[in-house]
């Protein structure tokens, strides 16, 4: 099985598919390399070259104690493409996937990034703050990591189908079988709970504005107008207005799991995005 050895001796578990154009796709907080199901197939098989790590934690890697921040997450990341000695790379940070791409530019530079997309992104900020009113209130932070350490199982039935269907989103409505929701959602459930909730601090705390503010590369980024984890105005358009080189697809009626529920129109924007068969 292919692992990476990262600084600090934890190994970390990753999929090389394809030949082509590097693309590396970082996943959502909680969930891991098997979430991209319905992309990395597709993107393969269509010239790409596609690398699926899983986060510290999570998946099939090892389960550190600490390591959460995104100092080691973005260092974990350049760990795997100096390994692979990946150039050219598109990388694609989904959600919390976002902040480890724009701190791993902030910390290692663009040599080996040439775009980057950001889906559902939880970049630039999402605490409230005096100078951040839009931002979320520190109490669901607090709420969420009680809610996981008394019951997780619980706590990921409670709020799945907000994750796939938006505010007030009823289950029979989703376009995902039951089965799929399952699955899905036990990638979540499958992690150290530890890992789920220092990411979930991380994700909630960090300020990441100046690092989103310092990427220098072409940027994608695309949200769903539904998304109540990360809010379209708080995330994807604030982060476009702090990079220079950005647009902002936003998908109607979508919310954070679009990567299932409008995931052939998420392949075809990351195909064309990515340079696909050039």
């Amino acid at each position: 099985m292919p692992f990476v050895t990262v600084k600090d001796g934890t190994r970390l578990y990753y999929e090389d598919w394809g030949q082509g154009r590097p693309v590396v796709l970082l996943g959502s907080a909680t969930m891991n390399s098997r979430m991209w199901e319905f992309q990395a197939p597709c993107l393969a098989a269509r010239g790409l070259r596609c690398v699926l790590p899983d986060r510290r934690g999570f998946g099939r890697s090892e389960r550190p104690w600490d390591g959460y921040d995104y100092d080691t997450l973005a260092d974990d990341l350049a760990a795997l493409l100096d390994h692979l000695d990946l150039r050219e790379v598109t990388l694609v940070g989904y959600a919390m996937g976002g902040g480890e791409a724009v701190r791993y530019l902030a910390r290692h530079g663009a040599a080996r990034v040439a775009r980057l997309a950001l889906v559902c992104t939880t970049t630039p900020f999402l605490l409230r703050t005096p100078d951040n009113p839009g931002g979320l209130d520190a109490a669901l932070l607090e709420e969420t990591v009680a809610a996981m350490a008394a019951d997780r199982p619980a706590f990921v039935e409670r709020i799945v189908t907000a994750f796939f269907g938006g505010p007030g989103a009823r289950a029979a409505d989703l376009p995902l079988s039951p089965q799929l929701m399952a699955w899905l959602t036990q990638q979540c459930l499958d992690a150290s709970p530890r890992a789920g909730v220092e990411v979930t601090r991380t994700l909630f705390t960090h300020d990441l504005r100046a690092d989103t503010g310092g990427v220098g590369v072409p940027t994608l980024i695309i949200h769903g107008d539904a998304d109540a984890s990360a809010p379209l105005e708080l995330c994807a358009h604030a982060s476009a207005a702090l990079i220079p080189h950005s647009r902002v697809l936003v998908y109607e009626g979508a919310a954070h799991g679009l990567f299932a529920t409008h995931a052939d129109r998420l392949n075809s924007d990351l195909l064309r995005f990515a340079g696909a068969g050039r």
